[in-house]
């Protein structure tokens, strides 16, 4: 793979799985997550206990059934593909904050040395839920990209999803006009919705609700991405596919600190902690994310997604069906996947392609006679 991944805080090794692409694409306009029309009736219910819980204690705890449905057979598309290497992933400092002087929000030149994108997205309740507590939003022109799994029951969870990405794209758009780095302005962006959930969370009807986040960021021919929760980032690029972000659950905990390896971590006996998540935004006064860095060339796919997409499709699956699906239909293809294989969760994905240069992408003018 020929972009470099750097994690600015304590790298982990990534999930390494294959791929292949080629599509067209249409770029699309900023939306959040909506609920699918006619949806059937939940039978989750156990939302307000996970959220109360998490609020009164530093203890794990779980964002969904604590015994989550069994998940078909996986297939193996392309096993004899090459996997990707992690030996390029390194450490950077953490982003400095500083009072900047402010500077135009934009420049040609910031925007020549940006790439063009093209963004499909799609949200859907499920199968199983009667609300959807998945929200999405991006701005193509600011070049962010923002999703978030909501938790803490019913209307809790949309609030805190919703919220969060209100918060996460408006902040990064008012910072838009200083010399703020684009890492430092994704930084308090995140913090922002941090501290915006932990607010609206103090009242008793929210108390203890909170999300996952994955935001994007273009930073000239780079995508920054910064995670909090289960949600994932993958690139897929030149026939490879990795999973950009590190899970913060329970079981990457183990990993983390050395109880567990990857290799027997499928022998633990979890007693029900397989879905739990060890950070969120807005179940404590501050947060601590996990920011990447990837470099962008043209056909990149960057895919963010909630975990009602990803516990029933593994990185092999989705890399295929990148492969054999045009670009507009690949979020529809992916969760539609999702729900024959159970959907007991809300799914959201948004997708992103980067296009070649619009010089390259248009004939050349006919010479002169």
């Amino acid at each position: 793979m020929t972009e470099e991944i750097q994690h600015f805080t304590a790298a982990e090794e990534h999930d390494q799985h294959t791929s292949a692409l080629n599509a067209d694409a249409t770029p699309s306009s900023l939306e959040t997550a909506k609920p699918a029309p006619e949806p059937v009736p939940a039978t989750r219910g156990t939302d307000e206990e996970v959220a109360e819980a998490l609020f009164a204690s530093d203890k794990p705890v779980t964002t969904d059934e604590s015994e989550p449905p069994p998940l078909l057979e996986p297939v193996d598309p392309e096993p004899l593909l090459p996997e990707l290497s992690a030996d390029n992933i390194t450490p950077l400092k953490p982003v400095a904050t500083a009072d900047p002087e402010p500077v135009p929000a934009s420049t040609p030149e910031d925007t020549a040395s940006r790439p063009r994108l093209a963004v499909d997205a799609l949200s859907d309740v499920g199968c199983v839920r009667t609300n959807n507590e998945d929200a999405y939003g991006y701005d193509s022109e600011l070049g962010i990209f923002v999703i978030c799994d909501g938790m803490g029951g019913m209307a809790a969870g949309e609030v805190a999803s919703s919220n969060s990405v209100a918060a996460l794209v408006n902040t990064f758009a008012e910072s838009a006009g200083t010399a703020l780095p684009v890492s430092t302005r994704l930084q308090q962006a995140v913090h922002t919705a941090n501290t915006t959930v932990w607010t609206m969370g103090q009242l008793p009807e929210h108390k203890g609700m909170g999300t996952t986040a994955v935001a994007a960021a273009l930073d000239g021919q780079k995508l920054i991405i910064a995670n909090v929760g289960d949600s994932r980032a993958y690139a897929f690029q030149n026939g490879l596919a990795t999973q950009i972000t590190v899970d913060h659950s329970y079981i990457n905990e183990l990993i983390r600190n050395g109880t567990l390896t990857r290799e027997n971590a499928h022998l633990a006996d979890l007693h029900g902690y397989e879905s739990v998540i060890t950070r969120a935004i807005g179940v404590s006064e501050t947060v601590e994310p996990d920011y990447y860095s990837i470099d962008l060339t043209p056909g990149t796919q960057i895919l963010i997604a909630t975990d009602g997409l990803t516990r029933y499709l593994n990185g092999d699956e989705i890399a295929t069906i990148l492969q054999v699906t045009p670009f507009e239909s690949t979020c529809a293809n992916l969760i539609d996947l999702a729900k024959r294989r159970g959907g007991h969760d809300n799914i959201t994905c948004l997708l992103l392609l980067v296009l070649p240069p619009e010089s390259e992408s248009q004939p050349a003018a006919p010479s002169a006679a």
